[in-house]
Formats: C-alpha cells, structure tokens, sequence
C-alpha cells in the first residue's frame, strides 16, 4: 500500500483510539459519569476495535509506535523497516490532535474541576487534572498525588510494569494477525478481541500505571498538557517520569512479538 495513504490511515486510527481513551478517562475525573475502572476501560477497548475497523485496510492499523517497531522487527514482509518512522510520525500526529480535541471539549470542566479541587494548573498536584491527558503513577485518581502515593511506584517499577503489559497486547496482537494461525486476520472478530485485550488489561493495571501501552497515547496528548499550562507537572512529570510511557512499551512490544514468533508460532507451514 501507498505510504501516504497508510500515514493517513494511522494519523486518523490513533486519532480515535486516543479520543475515546482519553476522553472517557476526561469524563470519568471531570465528571463522574463513568463510573468505575471497567467502565472507563470498556471505552478504551471499544474506541480501539472501533478505529481498527476504520483504518486497518489502510495502514495495518498499529495506532502504537511499540506495535510498529515489533512488526518492523519480527514481520519485515508485511512492514519493512523503512515505514517505521513515517508511521511513528503519523500516530504522534493522530494522538497530539486527539489531545487538542478533547482540551477544546473539556476545557471548561477542566477549569472547574481545578478550582473545586483547588489546584494550581502547572503546580504540585495538579496531577489529578492532567492525568486527563498524559499517565501518572501511581493513578492520582485512586491514590492521590502526593509524596506519600509517589513512594508506592518506582520509576522502574512502573517502566516493568508498561513493558509487560505492551508485550502481553502484542503477543495477543500477534497471534490475531498470523496467516499461520487457523484463527488468523481473516476472522471479523479480531479488532473486537483486540479491544477486550486492551481493555482487560487496563482494568488489571490501571491503578499502578494508568495502563498507558502506548507511547504515541500518552506523549501526544501530554505535549498538549505542557502547552496548555501544566509545564514540568505534564513534561517531565513528577520523578522526571514521563519516559516510563516510552521505553517499556517500546521494550516490551518487541518482547510480546518475539515470544509469539519464537516459541509459540505454529511450525511446518508457509505463510501466504
């Protein structure tokens, strides 16, 4: 497929998955109306089967730098390396407009929330509004944004934990997609198992993490946080820890493919 046209298929997918993610996680701080983890996720997991279907005659649908570089590294037929940082480009592009989308639609309940919480946009603890658009550990929502919260989750901690949970979305993402397995990308049914992954995993992690999977969702929108006032709270966060969001899934999604198609891949057969 033409590059240009398989850019756009990426910019517009994670374009989608992002509004829905964060846009449910916006609802669900500014407003309560989601209530509960699972719910917040479902909007997760659904937005990503939704924007799977849109785009994935495109552009493959990756919607993830870490599922690129995995397909760059393990799959060079159906993605060669060449395409890698076009895609990267494409998916910073889709989530940095999601995030812009979901400022103007949110903006004056983000305004509210921060006076009746009392925060100061930019200050210490003001965490607990942008985590609307980047990812925090551990989840201000449920444990605050104080030291206290901030000793429960290292740094390597939380990278351990992004890390295994890319590569376990990946191996899943993987296994869907291989023209070896019986249950291969044929099947209608794989953005929406896709979907159920990411959204199982964000209920088991979440808490710890905010369950992040993806470099593109987080960093895009917490460039738009910093621009937005929340400087150094959004970019490089508390505990400089924003780099947590990029290097495990990008550690881990390589991981996830490499179990795939070393140990678990079916044997003896050609692939179309």
């Amino acid at each position: 497929m033409r590059l240009r046209y398989a850019c756009m298929g990426e910019v517009v997918g994670t374009y989608l998955l992002v509004l829905f993610g964060t846009g449910a996680v916006a609802v669900a701080v500014l407003t309560g109306a989601l209530v509960g983890l699972w719910q917040v996720a479902v909007v997760w997991g659904f937005g990503a089967t939704l924007a799977i279907y849109v785009t994935a005659a495109a552009s493959g649908a990756h919607l993830n730098p870490a599922v690129s570089l995995a397909f760059a590294l393990f799959r060079r037929q159906e993605f060669p390396l060449t395409r890698l940082f076009a895609y990267w480009g494409s998916q910073l592009a889709g989530a940095v407009l999601a995030g812009v989308t979901v400022f103007w639609a949110f903006g004056s309940l983000i305004l509210r929330f921060e006076r009746e919480q009392g925060l100061t946009r930019g200050a210490s603890g003001s965490e607990l509004s942008a985590m609307v658009f980047g990812e925090y550990f551990p989840n201000p929502a449920i444990f605050g944004a104080g030291a206290e919260a901030h000793a429960l989750i290292s740094p390597l901690g939380a990278v351990t934990i992004e890390a295994f949970g890319t590569a376990i979305l990946v191996l899943v993402i993987f296994a869907l997609t291989d023209s070896r397995n019986p249950r291969h990308a044929s099947n209608p049914l794989v953005p929406l198992l896709i979907g159920f992954t990411i959204a199982s995993l964000i209920a088991l992690f979440a808490p710890l993490t905010q369950a992040g999977w993806n470099p593109a969702r987080d960093f895009g929108p917490r460039l738009v946080a910093f621009v937005a006032g929340w400087d150094d709270v959004a970019i490089p966060g508390p505990s400089a820890g924003f780099w947590v969001y990029i290097v495990g899934p990008l550690v881990g999604g390589p991981i996830g493919a490499a179990i795939y198609q070393l140990v678990l891949r079916p044997r003896g057969q050609t692939s179309p």
